[in-house]
């Protein structure tokens, strides 16, 4: 079962004038920085601010829009026509939340990994490699693809195991096409019920800024600092595993 929003973090805070500074370092001339995987925000002396790291595997039938959803969290231009990801592909994705017990605030690293469909069946070792490590799976389908929602209970069972200690979360792409939906509201909340997982909704364009994308990054990174937490046994004074030193980071 995921954590409920705004039990852990304080939620929309990036509408709040007290998250300006912080956001400030994820943004460029009012754009999305582009980060690589060894780049990190700059931050001044006076911001003690912990930056702590996560792998993300993004999961779903081609065209649903992986790479898409990818380039949408970490604020990048959207691939113009569709192709499918022929091995595999990282995004580094900062975002920064406050702790509502502590006030703490913490630099969320996601790393998400993007692999073709079309890969995964063909080299043996592509979907090892997406699951090593891995922190959380994003499971993708498309609100114009009823194949891909049914396929979805298949992706999960096929991917994760009951005893894995992974954050699992499912998005529902190209939301704005409510028109040509094949999936219904119906459809969302009994499948919700089922399997206990929320069902996040994105599309359109990206004219939203940051609240079109806040409500999944902070559920990725309510849930999973939950999860270390639990892990540790602590939730109040616990650091969890993915704290680890900056130093070997470039800063940008």
């Amino acid at each position: 079962m995921s954590v409920p929003p705004g039990s852990i973090i304080v939620s929309d805070w990036q509408r709040f004038p007290d998250s300006r500074e912080f956001f400030s370092r994820i943004l460029h001339n009012k754009k999305r920085r582009k980060f690589g995987l060894l780049e990190a925000p700059m931050m001044p002396p006076h911001m003690n601010v912990d930056i702590v790291r996560y792998k993300v595997f993004i999961s779903g039938k081609t065209g649903v829009g992986k790479s898409a959803l990818a380039a949408r969290l970490a604020g990048l231009d959207f691939p113009k026509m569709h192709y499918e990801t022929t091995g595999i592909e990282t995004t580094v994705v900062f975002w920064p939340v406050r702790l509502k017990e502590s006030g703490r605030v913490l630099f969320f690293r996601f790393e998400l990994w993007d692999c073709g469909e079309s890969a995964i069946r063909r080299f043996d070792h592509m979907l090892p490699s997406c699951k090593e490590q891995v922190d959380a799976i994003l499971f993708l389908f498309s609100f114009t693809d009823r194949g891909s929602f049914d396929d979805l209970s298949n992706q999960i069972t096929r991917i994760t195991e009951s005893s894995d200690r992974v954050v699992k979360l499912v998005v529902g792409t190209k939301f704005d096409l409510f028109m040509h939906t094949d999936v219904t509201e119906s459809d969302v909340t009994h499948f919700q019920e089922v399997w206990g997982l929320p069902i996040f909704r994105v599309g359109g364009d990206v004219s939203a800024g940051l609240g079109e994308i806040a409500p999944l990054l902070n559920a990725l990174a309510e849930n999973l600092w939950h999860q270390d937490c639990m892990a540790a046994s602590s939730v109040s004074i616990s650091t969890p595993a993915a704290l680890r030193e900056t130093d070997s980071e470039i800063i940008v």
